[in-house]
């Protein structure tokens, strides 16, 4: 292949001489042209008989702008005109005005977009006949379709081409097929002079490539929605550092470093940060980033790394270094050993957790973002069986159960590796879960780690005969949280000013040692404030705000004051089960749900003593639950 490519580009080179010679008006004679053919047929003779690979020109109906449709066809002149895009059987010749219009509206108008080129929609007979209902080739009709501006396929749909390049950019072909003669240079990104979005978290900027058509996202997938995410995986990370530094972390997939970058920012020569992409846009991405925070850029051959540079706030002097490493994830954490590893993958990380556990230090950590709820959150049985291999169903604990469901999965692969897990975090919010676990090696932590993986307890099959009852399992039985490691989780928090996760984490100590805040416990007529879910909301304190927030609103203030009555009940049970000689706490899972060591039986004995009776005339009385849901 090395051959083939020197004897092309050899030939290419003589071709641009022969031109060149040609437009200066210097003529060959005739036997210096057969001398010169006699040349090159010797030159092809020598090099392998295959056939030239050299790329093709783009497809017509890719532009980078309206503008290069137009050029295709003189809308200036007099007479009617072809639509260069359209066969004649489709689109007659029309004037100018009408051509113009129908090049916006049916070409234009529907273009996909990929690095600054348009990939307008085609209806000549690139693609074969669609065939008729009575299989007469003949008869069938051309399919409008796109030409994709990598690979030169020809797609109908307009989200199957969407999704085929996302194949390319995922395996890091972004290079077009057509010849460099095109007016956008793809070895880069984006085209030259695209404006950047500048985007700023915990002190880190990075720069993101804009996309027009759908809000809120990024060709480099960064999710703004993740930012309590990261942080609490940057509070473990800083708890970690301080138990032994400096320590290797691993952000195996990048996409923008953001994750990275602030590891390094902050934690500075405690750690020593390593981040991994695919996709060559994203390495870009992450280096460009790296300058943009004056962080230096290791070439990745992870050899020894030299000393640490001084952490200097001086100008040009860079205050921390990231090793950039394109490379697959498996393939990274198979090679080297790390201290922190996380993984972020872009929806479930099961594909992951073996390779993340064959090379962890021993009492390192991981930490595993889970993003596919559909299965989590019981949407798709088949997929949680699949991926999982658990039976859940949908109850009103199921984010819980998602939580001990991946801490089970982690588990089961750190076994396979002849290690075991403490488990430090589970956190399982809308639209991801976290789990954070230390690596414990040797067989037998394996083997207690496994001991806690059980099928949740019940004996409905015996106490309630005929009755169908679904078993789910298995799952973590174990802890879900380290009271100690949460504690300096939150004053890393503290430390490093992130105000929007403290109160979530605050409420996770309280989980952990199943212990009510004191801001919980409300008075007969205390205007407080209480910690819900990491949110901090303000409750009524007697009947009469209670009216006037009725007055102020209609529906909404219904709504929210009625909302409140709830909490406040909840709360009143709250303190009644403390009363009881109860452990007893909110949880993040559930804003309405309790975390208690009473059993069930006693919950409910607490319950009813502390309800109103609402029928007194029945020979049987019967009692109203205060609240809509208790568990």
């Amino acid at each position: 292949m090395a051959e083939l490519k020197e004897a092309d580009a050899a030939q290419l080179h003589q071709e641009d001489v022969d031109i060149k010679l040609a437009d200066g008006g210097d003529a060959l004679s005739a036997g210096d042209k057969a001398a010169d053919q006699a040349e090159k047929t010797e030159g092809a003779a020598d090099s392998d008989a295959k056939p030239s690979t050299t790329t093709s020109d783009r497809h017509i109906s890719i532009q980078t702008k309206l503008e290069g449709l137009e050029v295709l066809v003189d809308l200036n002149g007099a007479g009617r005109k072809s639509c260069p895009l359209c066969p004649e059987e489709k689109f007659k010749a029309c004037y100018s005005h009408k051509l113009r219009r129908h090049l916006q509206n049916l070409h234009w108008k529907v273009y996909v977009e990929f690095e600054g080129q348009m990939m307008c929609i085609c209806h000549l007979p690139c693609r074969n006949l669609k065939p008729s209902l009575s299989g007469d080739q003949a008869s069938g009709r051309h399919v409008a379709h796109y030409h994709c501006v990598v690979c030169s396929v020809t797609i109908a749909r307009k989200t199957d081409m969407i999704s085929h390049l996302k194949r390319h950019v995922n395996k890091g072909e972004t290079e077009a097929s057509y010849s460099g003669s095109s007016d956008v240079q793809y070895e880069e990104p984006a085209p030259s002079g695209q404006p950047y979005e500048i985007m700023k978290e915990l002190g880190t900027n990075v720069q993101l490539l804009p996309n027009h058509t759908t809000p809120q996202k990024s060709d480099t997938y960064f999710n703004r929605k993740m930012k309590t995410n990261r942080q609490l995986v940057f509070c473990s990370l800083a708890v970690l550092a301080e138990e032994r530094s400096p320590i290797e972390c691993l952000d195996a997939f990048g996409a923008t470093g953001i994750m990275g970058l602030q590891w390094a920012k902050h934690l500075r020569s405690a750690v020593k940060v390593t981040i991994t992409d695919i996709s060559d846009t994203c390495v870009k991405m992450i280096k460009e980033n790296c300058e943009l925070n004056n962080i230096r850029v290791d070439g990745g051959s992870r050899g020894p790394r030299g000393p640490e540079v001084a952490t200097s706030e001086v100008e040009g002097t860079p205050i921390a270094t990231v090793e950039v490493v394109k490379m697959d994830a498996n393939v990274t954490m198979h090679l080297w050993p790390f201290d922190y590893i996380h993984l972020d993958p872009f929806g479930t990380a099961v594909n992951y957790l073996d390779a993340a556990f064959r090379n962890i230090r021993n009492l390192g950590i991981i930490s595993v973002t889970s993003t596919d709820t559909s299965s989590l959150y019981s949407k798709s049985p088949n997929v949680t069986l699949r991926h999982y291999g658990c039976h859940i169903i949908r109850t009103e604990y199921y984010k819980e159960l998602a939580a001990r469901m991946v801490v089970d999965t982690v588990s089961r692969a750190a076994a396979r590796c002849n290690k075991g897990i403490e488990v430090l975090l589970a956190v399982a919010l809308e639209h991801f879960v976290l789990v954070v676990v230390r690596v414990l090696r040797g067989p037998t932590q394996a083997d207690e780690s496994t001991k806690k993986l059980q099928t949740l307890p019940c004996n409905c099959h015996g106490s309630m005969p005929g009755k169908t009852a679904v078993q789910l399992g298995p799952l973590w039985s174990g802890p879900l949280f380290n009271t100690g490691f949460l504690r300096r989780m939150l004053s890393a928090a503290v430390k490093h000013s992130m105000d929007d996760i403290q109160p979530l984490v605050k409420t996770l100590i309280c989980e952990s040692d199943c212990t009510t805040l004191k801001s919980l416990v409300h008075g007969s007529s205390a205007l407080s404030n209480q910690v819900e879910c990491g949110v901090v909301i303000k409750t009524l304190k007697s009947g009469e705000e209670s009216g006037q927030a009725e007055q102020s609103g209609k529906r909404k203030s219904g709504e929210e004051s009625g909302n409140v009555l709830k909490r406040m009940k909840l709360n009143k049970f709250l303190q009644y089960l403390t009363e009881a000689g109860f452990r007893v706490s909110r949880t993040h899972f559930d804003p309405t749900g309790v975390r208690t060591d009473a059993t069930l039986e006693q919950f409910k004995s607490v319950l009813t003593k502390y309800s109103v009776p609402t029928n007194t005339n029945a020979s049987v009385p019967q009692t109203s639950v205060s609240m809509d849901k208790t568990l």
